[in-house]
């Protein structure tokens, strides 16, 4: 784990390996929708729904991260919770191919950058509007194109996590009726939360505009700073 900036970085993996980079969102658009009319996502199929598995618990709110915070400050329906909403999707052959497309594709999308590369800071949560970005970048696109597609947005929770690593990142945990399943920019299959081997931290809560504890370690990262 690299102590120097555990307290106050969280580090996106540095070991993403997407195929393809795109320009723009519009080439990761142009690409769902063909994979949404019959293309299909390389990694996973219509063959068999997931097993069902128990979803994690949370422990208790948690300190939301900065660049969380300014991002929600700039986007605000991102981060809106509408409690009408289902908090945890159906999963049917339809919704796991929808997510199984929306991953692939971001992923082999969009280059994986760090902010200070990128934009010269320690870290800042946007959209990757030039085809570049870090961990959290990639989860909040999947997560638009999600609630775009009709998924509820309360049941899309960006998380972070300590990877194979030791290193901070975020991943975006889908949470349905068989279970709690990531989408990660390291890799395109969807795991249930506890097949991916990290320790889960910390995640947006369902009921308020805030971060729960998930009890992976006492203290977190309080940014995002690498891919």
């Amino acid at each position: 784990m690299r102590q120097d900036y555990f307290k106050n970085s969280l580090f996106c993996g540095v070991n993403e390996k997407p195929a393809v980079f795109g320009t723009s969102i519009k080439t990761v658009l142009l690409g769902l929708s063909l994979l949404l009319c019959g293309a299909g996502a390389q990694a996973q199929t219509l063959a068999s729904l997931p097993s069902s598995s128990a979803p994690i618990t949370s422990v208790g709110s948690a300190r939301p991260l900065q660049g969380w915070s300014e991002f929600c400050a700039k986007y605000r329906s991102e981060c809106a919770v509408n409690v009408s909403e289902a908090d945890t999707i159906e999963m049917t052959p339809e919704v796991w191919k929808t997510l199984a497309s929306v991953n692939q594709r971001v992923n082999s999308s969009i280059k994986a950058v760090t902010d200070a590369d990128h934009w010269g800071v320690v870290d800042i949560w946007g959209f990757p509007d030039d085809g570049k970005g870090d961990c959290e970048d990639f989860q909040l696109l999947k997560r638009k194109l999600l609630a775009d597609a009709g998924l509820p947005r309360r049941a899309m929770r960006m998380t972070v996590v300590i990877d194979e690593l030791g290193e901070g990142h975020a991943v975006l945990m889908v949470r349905t009726n068989r279970g709690d399943f990531v989408l990660d920019n390291k890799k395109n299959a969807i795991l249930p939360w506890h097949q991916t081997g990290y320790v889960y931290i910390k995640r947006e809560s369902q009921d308020v505009v805030g971060w729960v504890s998930l009890g992976g370690i006492m203290s977190s990262p309080t940014t995002t700073a690498n891919r």
